[in-house]
C-alpha cells in the first residue's frame, strides 16, 4: 500500500534536482502529498459511492445509478397497475428481483403476475383489490380492482453515498374516482458492499371515508429471483428464455439457497404469520452471499408487523392484515376520514454478505 510517508520522502528527492525552480518544486510536493491522501483514503477508507438519479419521463422511469452501474429503477408503465422499483441489483451485479412478467428469463416462476419488483399496496381498500391487479385480470373482473397511477416527481437529489427523489401517485377506483393521494420519498444509501432503500409513504384520504379492511394481501413487498427462494419440491410452472411456460412436477433446487430469519430468531417457512421488527432473506447468487432485510418502523400502524413471507419468493410486511395471521385472535380494520393521513416507513437493506443479527441491528439503529 502506498503510504503518505513514502510520498513525502519522494518529495524530498526533488530538492536535489537543480532544473526545477522553487515554485515548481513546491507545487510538485503539494501535488504528490495530495495524491497520497487521495490514494490512502480510497484504499482504506471505503469511501461512500456516488449515487445519481436519472429521470426519463419518456420511458416512464427513474434510474438509480451507483458508481455508473444501475442499482434499481422506479418504473410506472400502465401494464403493472402501480409504480414499482424494478429491477433491483446487488452490489456485485446480480439481479435480486424476479424478471417475470417484465422479461423472459429461464427458470422463472410464472405465478402471480402482479408480483413485480418492490411495491406498496393493499388487498382491500373500500372493497377494491389493489394488490392482485394486473393485465392478467379478465375484463369482466376488472371492476373489482383498483389501480395506482403515478402523477409526478418532486425533489430529486444526487449525492455521495446518499440520494433521494419524491413521487406522487393516486389510488383510483375503476370509475376513475381518486380514493387516496400518495406522497412517497425514496432515499438511497450506498457504500462498499451495501445498499439501503428507505421508503416513506403518506396516504391521504380524498373521499368521505377510506377503509383498509383486514386482508392477507399487503403491503410492502418484494418478489425475489429464483435463487433467493427457499428450496421446494412442490410442482409449479417455469418459463424458458423464449417465454415458453412448462409444467414442472419436481423442482431443481441446485441454485436455490434462500432462507428466512426474523428478529425473533424464527427461521425458514415458519416465519410466515409471525410478528417481527425485521426479517432477513439470505442466499447465494453466482458466488455472492446476499442478505436482503426488510425493517419495520416503530411508528408504523400495526408495529411490529406480521410477515407475509412465502417460500416461493414473495417477501412482504403486512401491518394491516392481522386476522389470518393470528388465526382470528386479532383483527385490524383501519380507516381514514376525508383529509386524514397515515404514514408508513420501511427500510430495505441489501448486502453482499451474510449479515448477522448484530450487524442488522446496527443498520436498524438510525431508522427511528
Amino acid at each position: 500500500m502506498i503510504s503518505i510517508l513514502k510520498l513525502v520522502g519522494a518529495c524530498q528527492l526533488f530538492d536535489r534536482f537543480q532544473p526545477l525552480n522553487s515554485n515548481e518544486l513546491i507545487n510538485m510536493k503539494k501535488l504528490m502529498i495530495a495524491m497520497g491522501f487521495f490514494l490512502v483514503g480510497g484504499i482504506t477508507g471505503f469511501a461512500q459511492e456516488n449515487i445519481e438519479i436519472k429521470v426519463n419521463e419518456a420511458e416512464k422511469k427513474v434510474d438509480v445509478i451507483v458508481d455508473n452501474q444501475l442499482f434499481t429503477s422506479y418504473i410506472y408503465p400502465s401494464t403493472i397497475k402501480k409504480p414499482v422499483l424494478w429491477p433491483v441489483i446487488s452490489p456485485e451485479g446480480n439481479v435480486l428481483t424476479r424478471s417475470y412478467p417484465m422479461e423472459n428469463k429461464a427458470g422463472d416462476r410464472t405465478d402471480h403476475p402482479h408480483h413485480v419488483g418492490i411495491w406498496f399496496n393493499y388487498g382491500d381498500v373500500n372493497g377494491l383489490d389493489f394488490w392482485n391487479n394486473s393485465d392478467a385480470i379478465p375484463a369482466e373482473e376488472r371492476p373489482k380492482f383498483g389501480t395506482i397511477y403515478h402523477q409526478s416527481l418532486g425533489k430529486v437529489k444526487d449525492g455521495k453515498g446518499k440520494a433521494s427523489f419524491e413521487a406522487e401517485s393516486l389510488w383510483k377506483a375503476p370509475d376513475n374516482t381518486s380514493l387516496l393521494n400518495e406522497k412517497t420519498t425514496f432515499s438511497f444509501q450506498a457504500k462498499d458492499g451495501l445498499r439501503i432503500i428507505d421508503r416513506k409513504t403518506t396516504l391521504t384520504a380524498l373521499v368521505d371515508e377510506v377503509d383498509f379492511t383486514d386482508n392477507k394481501e399487503g403491503m410492502y413487498a418484494i418478489r425475489v429471483a429464483r435463487e433467493l427462494e427457499l428450496p421446494s419440491d412442490k410442482p409449479t410452472e417455469l418459463m424458458d428464455s423464449h417465454g415458453v411456460v412448462t409444467k414442472v412436477a419436481k423442482m431443481d433446487n441446485t441454485y436455490v439457497k434462500g432462507d428466512y430469519r426474523s428478529s425473533e430468531g424464527i427461521e425458514g417457512g415458519d416465519v410466515w404469520g409471525t410478528r417481527a421488527t425485521w426479517m432477513k432473506l439470505g442466499s447465494e447468487i453466482n458466488g455472492e452471499d446476499v442478505s436482503l432485510v426488510i425493517v419495520d418502523h416503530p411508528k408504523n400502524v400495526g408495529y411490529p408487523t406480521y410477515w407475509h413471507a412465502r417460500d416461493y419468493g414473495l417477501f412482504a410486511a403486512n401491518p394491516l392484515g392481522q386476522k389470518v395471521f393470528s388465526e382470528g385472535k386479532e383483527e385490524l380494520n383501519y380507516s381514514l376520514k376525508k383529509g386524514q393521513s397515515v404514514t408508513f416507513n420501511y427500510r430495505m437493506i441489501i448486502a453482499s454478505s451474510d449479515l448477522t443479527d448484530e450487524e442488522i441491528n446496527q443498520l436498524v439503529k438510525d431508522f427511528k
